[in-house]
C-alpha cells in the first residue's frame, strides 16, 4: 500500500533554505527554487546564516592568509616596460616612415 503525498502542502513565510520571504501559495522559492520536496518538509532544518563568518573572525587576518602579507599589488616588472617603450617608439618610426 503507498502512501499519498498531500498534493497542497502548506507554504512557509520564510524559505528554510535561503531564509528569503516566499509569497502565498508559491510552488517554490523563487529566490533559491527550494520546494516542498527539498527543503520546506516539517523536518527541515530553518536558516541559520551557515555561510556568515563566526563571532571570532578577523577580516585582517583572513586577508592576509588569502592574499599574502603585502598590501598593495605586484609592480609591472622592468622588462615589460621597457618592451612597451620599445614597442611605442617602433610605431611612432613606422608612422612617420609611412607618412614620407
Amino acid at each position: 500500500m503507498t502512501t499519498k503525498k498531500s498534493k497542497d502542502p502548506t507554504t512557509p513565510e520564510v524559505c528554510p533554505a535561503c531564509g528569503e520571504d516566499v509569497p502565498p501559495n508559491a510552488l517554490a522559492c523563487p529566490e533559491c527554487g527550494a520546494d516542498h520536496n527539498s527543503g520546506w518538509r516539517e523536518d527541515a532544518d530553518t536558516y541559520d546564516g551557515v555561510d556568515l563568518p563566526d563571532e571570532g573572525f578577523n577580516y585582517d587576518e583572513f586577508v592576509k592568509r588569502e592574499f599574502g602579507s603585502s598590501a598593495r599589488p605586484a609592480a609591472i616588472k622592468p622588462v615589460w616596460w621597457i618592451t612597451a617603450i620599445l614597442l611605442i617608439i617602433t610605431f611612432i618610426v613606422i608612422y612617420l616612415y609611412a607618412a614620407r
